[in-house]
């Protein structure tokens, strides 16, 4: 998507399947792993820990940030992604996501395949399959994008409104000599509580994700508009 121009915040105030490593100790499958402060992901530059966030009464393509923690901020424009600092391979993922007007964003599962964020509240068809919110985005193939799937149903709320998505995912499979075996697939995605997709299976990476492998690290976008995260959780999943 193209990225917009000029300021879009402002403050007021002051891997194995099934097993996650993170640190020392193995994470296991029963087990959730929040992801809600700055520290448990790679610092970047652009990202920001705040209290809470709403639209600017003024301009509803800002958002107003207050201090404190447990908000997760991207600042906008040209702003790095947000990476988790451990792979991940079979999943549950929740992650709640705000957005201001005419701004979007994207979770990428594994870094790989992206379930879209996107202003569309309200809108019947949009430009292509995928880039609706909750869509799972095209993959890129000769200069057009493809296989792109629409939400299932339009459950996207009005931008400023804090928004969910509860996923399930299963990571490609590769045999020993690195030969994929098995495609990604999306199990079941839920935004806002309605059903969006079930079994959707990916022949290779959305657009803009990385190589496929059997792990790797969650990633939030944050260069396309501002957003903001909180209450992102994963927890690993047995085979």
């Amino acid at each position: 998507m193209a990225a917009m121009n000029g300021p879009t915040v402002r403050f007021l105030g002051a891997c194995l399947i099934g097993v996650l490593s993170f640190g020392s100790a193995a994470v296991a499958a029963e087990d959730e792993v929040k992801l809600e402060h700055l520290d448990a992901w790679r610092p970047v530059k652009g990202w920001s820990e705040v209290g809470a966030v709403k639209l600017d009464a003024g301009d509803a393509k800002r958002l107003v940030a207050t201090p404190g923690t447990g908000v997760l901020l991207s600042a906008g424009v040209k702003v790095p992604y947000l990476l988790a600092k451990e792979p991940h391979g079979d999943a549950e993922i929740h992650v709640e996501f705000v957005i201001p007007a005419q701004s979007n964003s994207g979770v990428y599962v594994m870094g790989c395949y992206e379930v879209q964020i996107y202003d569309s509240h309200g809108v019947e068809k949009d430009k292509y399959p995928g880039i609706e919110c909750g869509g799972i985005y095209p993959e890129w193939v000769r200069n057009a994008n493809v296989r792109g799937h629409s939400p299932m149903v339009n459950a996207a709320l009005p931008a400023g409104e804090w928004q969910s998505f509860d996923i399930v995912f299963r990571a490609p499979k590769f045999d020993e000599k690195g030969k994929k075996t098995a495609n990604a697939r999306f199990e079941k995605v839920v935004h806002n509580g309605k059903v969006v997709h079930e079994n959707v299976e990916l022949s290779g990476p959305t657009r803009g994700g990385g190589k496929e492998a059997a792990t790797g690290v969650l990633q939030l976008q944050g260069d396309h508009g501002v957003v903001a995260y909180r209450n992102v959780r994963i927890k690993a999943l047995g085979k």
